[in-house]
């Protein structure tokens, strides 16, 4: 059964209306389980949190909803077939687990009861990620209603995970555990955000990140500089010229072979991205910083969002208290962070750090490095259909143009598309001003419902154009 655009939109928007007030009260009462996977004093409500999403899951009408056990937190699974053999299978990714959160720290209200100020919703997991995962449940009804279906346009699975904000360290061995349930053509992510709220926008691809420490060890004890200073290497010196020589003048990494592979941007992308509103005092301004800076040749969005990079997360050895302590320290240390973008292999990055290092090391300096597991980088290509659909689905929701970003952090989602072999794809409605982490997180209500609407969409245009995708 099909309808024009607009009353396609209309029908959607009218359900939406219709079953708002419900939609809220219950992501209200989601929102008030305190699901913080990194306190062990939360587990259970963890747990808690699982089990409220399978109810409602079932309750929404999907016929599959399971609480998945992992060595940490539980996730949830949750599957909804189509009754087209043709449907194509579609991922949704999220996490119900939340940050630590408590009045104390700066809120205005109490971050796990939840409260309407302005149209916002504020507490904890608004926006990160139990808003974003949440509308998922009306827009999958939207869709039925405004279609006068019976089951959706795709085979529709949900994963949402319980580690997320823990560093999903037992994801991926879910992934390869349940691989054969979560086989799907595309993975859709939504724990990601947009430009702006008058600003619609696509996530394209998130960078991935490589973690290093490294440990240079001198004498076998701290010594006196008088004594021997001058005539024995001193292993704060030599980590400093190490970290000196990680760029060059053109602020470009000098690790030989860090950059093999790297997929460059395209000049529609670069395009694209100077298409957004950019504003970089405003955006310094965001950052606490005086002045832009990085690798030559590329704009700040460039560098952000698709350009890998090699910071100094924290650098230390010797004496540290007040005063003066004239030693020449027995150690110092550095930790690195990479962050990679498409194209990049993390242990060919490894590899080529620990060659390096061995090369900036001094003759009566020990080395050790320890690297941390990886998170590989995604990427969407602009002419994949499925990013066409989220893209449309956007459109009909915010009735203006869709415009493409990527993110410069990282996230499990390479690990659905690294072991599922599946494109991933962002859809989330988050705006900067959410503050996801820090006190009074909140979601904006209009935005939340464009979420629900993009997603009652972008189904039935999925179920539409998947098939002739070429």
């Amino acid at each position: 059964m099909s309808h024009p655009v607009d009353n396609a939109v209309s029908a959607v928007r009218t359900y939406i209306e219709q079953h708002r007030a419900a939609f809220l009260d219950d992501l209200v009462a989601w929102l008030r389980i305190p699901s913080v996977s990194a306190q062990p004093d939360h587990a259970q409500d963890v747990r808690r949190s699982a089990e409220w999403l399978a109810s409602k899951l079932e309750e929404t009408g999907f016929g599959t909803a399971e609480v998945w056990p992992t060595a940490g937190a539980p996730a949830v699974f949750a599957e909804w077939l189509s009754e087209d053999p043709e449907a194509p299978t579609v991922l949704v990714y999220g996490h119900h687990d939340v940050q630590p959160a408590a009045r104390e720290d700066g809120w205005s209200s109490d971050p796990f009861e939840p409260v309407v100020r302005d149209n916002r919703l504020y507490a904890r997991g608004a926006a990160d990620d139990k808003g974003q995962v949440f509308f998922h449940t009306l827009g999958v009804r939207a869709h039925l209603a405004a279609t006068g279906r019976t089951t959706p346009a795709v085979n529709l699975k949900l994963l949402i995970e319980g580690e997320e904000e823990s560093g999903s360290p037992h994801f991926r061995a879910l992934v390869e555990e349940r691989a054969d349930r979560l086989d799907a053509d595309a993975v859709i992510v939504s724990d990601t955000g947009m430009w702006s709220e008058d600003t619609p926008t696509v996530c394209t691809g998130m960078r991935g990140l490589a973690e290093c420490e490294i440990r240079f060890h001198g004498p076998d004890q701290d010594i006196h500089s008088g004594s021997f200073g001058g005539a024995v290497p001193n292993p704060a010196t030599a980590i400093a010229r190490l970290v000196a020589a990680l760029h060059d003048e053109h602020a470009r990494v000098t690790v030989p072979g860090f950059y093999d592979g790297v997929v460059e941007l395209s000049d529609e992308e670069r395009a694209l991205f100077a298409e957004l509103p950019f504003d970089e005092r405003r955006w310094l301004d965001t950052a606490k910083s005086r002045a832009a800076h990085g690798e030559a040749g590329h704009t700040t969005l460039e560098r952000v969002w698709a350009r890998p990079t090699a910071e100094v997360n924290g650098i230390g050895g010797g004496y540290q208290g007040p005063g003066s302590k004239t030693i020449i320290p027995s150690s110092a240390m550095v930790k690195l962070s990479f962050r990679l973008v498409a194209g990049q292999d993390p242990d060919h990055v490894e590899k080529a750090v620990r060659a390096w290092a061995a090369g900036q090391v001094p003759e009566g300096i020990r080395c050790e490095i320890d690297f941390a597991p990886a998170t590989r980088p995604c990427l969407t290509p602009l002419d994949h259909p499925a990013l066409r659909s989220v893209a449309r689905a956007m459109g009909l929701a915010f009735g203006k143009p869709v415009r493409y970003t990527r993110e410069g952090g990282s996230g499990p989602a390479a690990d659905l598309q690294e072991v599922l072999g599946t494109p991933v794809l962002f859809l989330g409605i988050s705006v900067p001003s959410d503050g996801w982490h820090a006190p009074d997180e909140k979601v904006e209500l209009d935005l939340l419902l464009k979420g629900v609407e993009t997603a009652a969409h972008l189904w039935g245009d999925l179920g539409e154009h998947w098939r002739h995708a070429p």
